[in-house]
């Protein structure tokens, strides 16, 4: 015989909601970039690369904890601070307690600044900045804190390396650095200067300017500047938009120097360039693509290619976020306690499957991993950019790049 339970409905209200709290479990990432305007590609491309690395790293393999999967919330702050500061807190009023942004060391110092100072004022609802890109050296230095985790070399590390390279080729005896006017244009001139005074004091410093981010529609003026300098080579920190004016512009007007860069490849640069920059362009990163750093990153790369046909996997420290992080909200045993798993991202070691282990100095949070110089070129390219045959081939790696890099960072901890 068949018992029937009749429910009030206080307790069908109850039941309702539980429903709605089940299928709220996603651990949800707002990933704050530019969708839209100049550089909306590269925000586009890294916002692909979030998403199919939460489903290929962690949905797809039973979620975290008790099974929950990773969200990744889409925030369009159109490369402004001033924006970016809206969609935080649109962001934070939504519950999203993980924020990640990149793109712009001008973003996110004001999302540090202002992540520090919610979450001080609100610890019920505090957040972790989750940095993938945004390389100013302030950030794990001057300006760090407990909130705050760069998962990307910050612009000194990158520098270090990129002027090995420079000072090893004794065909380089005058050097010109330009870059966009704010903060991390600022950070890559002043470390370019360093490092060549450091390791080569008899190359010629024949040009050093900065021009306005995002806005400048023909780069001759500038190209025709550095050529007339009889630069050897050139020094730049440039990215999207900025980076393919640049590039473009200095080889057409008859620079045939290498071009040493931070961010030269993918986004529909690497097609433009062609075969113009075959052998010249030579860009610092982390994570081996050409050649691959593993084959479960080679697999991971062919599926995202399948998925996405004209995207590329060009910051594959994105999926080194969403691995860290998986990893140290199991450690924790929560996703809610953001100081937790803080403290369990605070000296985290990480096998990549790009290569090569990474570790979360505890002292600023800066990740420190190896470093690669390579080549824009199309010989001996399994993984290609842009669908244009052309990519970057390692030529040199420093290992655990400045693992005991001095650092000024005095860190405020949570009680």
């Amino acid at each position: 015989m068949k018992k029937f339970v009749k429910l009030s409905a206080a307790a069908m209200l109850s039941m309702a909601l539980g429903a709605t709290a089940v299928a709220a479990e996603n651990i949800k990432i707002a990933f704050i970039d530019p969708l839209s305007g100049p550089f909306a590609s590269t925000g586009i491309n890294g916002l692909h690369q979030y998403q199919f690395a939460a489903e290929a790293m962690v949905n797809e393999k039973g979620g975290v904890l008790d099974g929950q999967n990773f969200e990744i919330v889409p925030f369009d702050n159109k490369i402004s601070p001033k924006e970016s500061l809206i969609q935080l807190q649109v962001a934070i009023d939504q519950g999203i307690r993980y924020i990640a942004q990149g793109n712009s060391s001008g973003v996110a110092n004001a999302l540090t600044d202002a992540i520090d100072k919610h979450n001080r004022r609100n610890p019920d609802s505090r957040v972790l900045f989750l940095n993938y890109a945004a390389v100013d050296p302030a950030l794990t230095n001057d300006k760090c804190n407990f909130w705050h985790f760069r998962f990307d070399a910050n612009a000194d590390i990158k520098m270090d390396a990129l002027t090995d390279v420079i000072a090893a080729d004794q065909d380089i005896k005058k050097v010109y650095i330009i870059g966009q006017d704010y903060s991390f244009g600022k950070a890559v001139a002043a470390a370019a200067v360093k490092f060549l005074g450091e390791k080569r004091s008899d190359i010629e410093i024949v040009g050093n300017e900065l021009h306005p981010i995002g806005k400048v529609k023909d780069f001759t003026p500038y190209s025709r500047k550095i050529v007339a300098s009889g630069a050897d080579a050139i020094i730049t920190g440039n990215w999207g938009a900025d980076m393919l004016g640049l590039g473009k512009s200095v080889i057409e007007n008859g620079f045939d120097g290498p071009i040493f860069t931070y961010y030269a490849a993918g986004s529909g640069m690497t097609a433009a360039f062609g075969d113009s920059a075959k052998g010249r362009v030579r860009l610092i990163s982390q994570g081996e693509i050409n050649p691959i750093g593993s084959e479960e990153a080679r697999q991971i790369y062919n599926a995202f290619k399948a998925k996405y046909p004209d995207g590329n996997i060009d910051q594959s420290r994105i999926f080194n976020v969403i691995g860290m992080l998986a990893k140290a909200i199991e450690q924790a045993g929560t996703a809610d306690d953001v100081v937790a798993v803080a403290k369990q991202l605070e000296g985290m070691e990480y096998d990549s499957m790009w290569g090569g282990k990474l570790f979360m100095r505890p002292q600023d949070h800066q990740l420190i991993q190896n470093m690669h110089v390579g080549v824009h070129t199309d010989e001996n390219i399994e993984f290609d950019y842009d669908n244009s045959g052309f990519g970057i081939l390692t030529e040199s790696t420093v290992e655990m790049a400045s693992m005991d890099s001095a650092t000024t960072c005095k860190m405020r901890r949570p009680e």
